[in-house]
């Protein structure tokens, strides 16, 4: 008996035939990016082809597509050593979009477009936000906004064709409940904003996709309820013993829902961000850092689910299009092996719950606060500035590696089959149970993390895998303190600010340098995994090609 063939017979996985049941693979329907104009920079392109290539990434999001920087809206000619003359009716101009965008797919990918911010010649407050001067304010005009975006979708479809923009996702702005950086105006005027919005596409095409509020973060509070954050609501979170006792719950979700319906607005899916962690205010005005335990994103997706099932919109997609270990560019936890163990537990258990989770990011080519500090600085990226791969970027190669066909799902890994091919493969990892369901948190330089390094036990994974046919190979790859750790030997080179050549070369090699070896099925037909996983390695087994 083989396993060879679509519709083949039941694997039997540790002594028992095992029915199958889908694994959707949210981790690469949607990664995220800085901003529009870094991905004209031909390293930003180089490392996201390699990325769509490795780890499968769908769609691609990211903020500022109609910034000052890419020149879509205009209302003056533009200007060097002259006068700036201002035009008699706005212009659109698309030729930076255009390239961002075609580039996007012919990788292979889409865009999952966010509108916005407002550019500076429509927006009523400037640079609220970002080194780089983001305008998050409501328009001074709102039938101009329309225009814009009616402008924008109509010359997509032109150039890509109506069935190519029906799949992308439309998403009203980013994060406005986070006032006053990206967002300058209230609650209902964001609701007012995405009516607007959401209006003006569906007239050009009702199947186009829309969807919002894209809010950030689940909250165990009231800061949120009103029109604007208010700050004294989050004093008890700021000094709750036990944060993860409190009550966490999505912001505006509920309010956007119950908003939409009274009018009888479409809402195609819901967004929001779910970073595990929380910024909380006391009552002496300081702000306090919270990392919530390791299954916080499971908890708020199975809430955000239920939640959704249950209202006006039952059939309206999840999209987390913002989701990290953190939401800071610069804490060195992202560049760790930790965080790679971490997403990988994370996306497994939550698979089923969304329809995306969005990375964010999948480069260092990042400059929200400006560029990096050194090559490896904390950023969000799985790739950091020169493209040398972190052990992010390994956990979602191997995540994509799974079939899309769950056989089993353990507490310590998934064995997984290809619908299309057959092929067996599996993921095991080992968050150390020393952890005690705590999450890697942050760190504001990369010593600081090196003291999960010390935290243990080791792991046995033990799993048998039969039915299948003997002689078959299977590539193990497994990454841990020893193999992959980029950023340790970073450290052991003393960190250097700015790398030679020498050691840029060094360090890819290192990178990608993880301890590789390959098991053969027996005659029996059953293979058999026994390996001893040091905390924090991650293992993947596939069949070899």
């Amino acid at each position: 008996m083989t396993n060879d063939l679509p519709g083949a017979p039941l694997l039997r996985i540790d002594g028992d035939l095992r029915e199958e049941s889908p694994l959707p693979h949210i981790w690469s329907e949607c990664v995220g990016a800085g901003r529009a104009n870094e991905a004209l920079r031909a390293d930003w392109q180089q490392q996201f082809g390699e990325a769509v290539d490795a780890c499968g990434f769908r769609f691609i999001r990211f903020h500022g597509v109609f910034h000052d920087d890419m020149f879509v809206y205009r209302e003056s000619y533009g200007h060097g050593f002259g006068p700036n003359s201002p035009l008699a009716a706005p212009v659109y101009t698309f030729s930076y979009v255009d390239k961002v965008f075609d580039f996007i797919l012919e990788s292979g990918a889409r865009p999952f477009v966010e509108l916005g911010f407002m550019p500076r010649e429509l927006a009523t407050v400037h640079e609220t936000v970002f080194w780089w001067g983001a305008h998050c304010s409501p328009p001074k005009d709102m039938a101009r906004w329309v225009e814009l975006v009616t402008r924008s979708v109509e010359h997509w479809i032109d150039r890509y064709g109506l069935a190519e923009v029906r799949e992308w996702r439309f998403e009203v702005w980013n994060e406005p409940n986070l006032v006053p950086h990206f967002w300058t105006g209230t609650k209902t005027e964001y609701f007012e904003l995405y009516e607007q919005t959401v209006l003006a596409i569906k007239k050009i095409d009702p199947e186009l996709k829309v969807g919002g509020p894209s809010t950030s973060v689940f909250v165990p509070d009231d800061r949120y309820k009103g029109e604007v954050e208010d700050r004294s609501a989050q004093h008890e979170t700021a000094g709750a013993p036990d944060v993860d006792a409190l009550d966490w719950q999505p912001v505006w979700i509920e309010d956007f829902i119950d908003w939409c319906a009274e009018r009888e607005l479409p809402i195609d899916f819901i967004s929001t961000h779910t970073y595990p962690t929380d910024f909380a205010y006391g009552a002496d005005g300081e702000a306090v850092h919270i990392s919530r335990y390791a299954d916080a994103t499971l908890d708020d997706l199975t809430l955000l689910r239920e939640l959704v099932a249950k209202s006006e919109y039952p059939d309206a997609e999840i999209h987390i299009t913002e989701w990290s270990t953190s939401p800071s560019a610069r804490d060195f936890i992202h560049d760790t092996l930790f965080a790679a163990t971490f997403i990988t537990r994370t996306y497994l258990k939550c698979a089923t719950l969304a329809d995306s989770i969005s990375y964010w990011t999948f480069t260092d080519v990042f400059e929200e606060g400006g560029a990096g500090l050194g090559p490896f600085h904390g950023g969000f990226g799985i790739v950091n500035e020169a493209g040398i791969h972190k052990p992010t970027f390994h956990a979602f190669r191997m995540l994509e590696q799974l079939g899309d066909r769950l056989l089993l799902a353990a507490a310590d890994g998934v064995v997984t089959r290809d619908s299309r091919t057959s092929a067996v493969s599996a993921l095991f990892f080992n968050y150390p149970d020393d952890m005690a369901m705590k999450s890697p948190g942050s760190a504001n330089s990369y010593s600081a993390t090196r003291a999960l390094a010390g935290v243990g036990p080791n792991r046995r994974i033990r799993h048998s895998i039969g039915e299948l046919l003997p002689g078959r190979t299977f590539l193990v790859e497994i990454m841990d303190w020893e193999h992959g750790n980029v950023a340790e030997a970073w450290y052991n080179l003393s960190s250097p600010l700015n790398l030679s050549r020498t050691e840029s070369k060094y360090l890819s090699e290192v990178a990608d340098s993880l301890r590789r070896f390959t098991l053969t099925v027996p005659d029996s037909g059953t293979l058999e995994i026994d390996v001893d996983l040091s905390p924090w390695a991650v293992m993947s087994v596939r069949q070899a090609t």
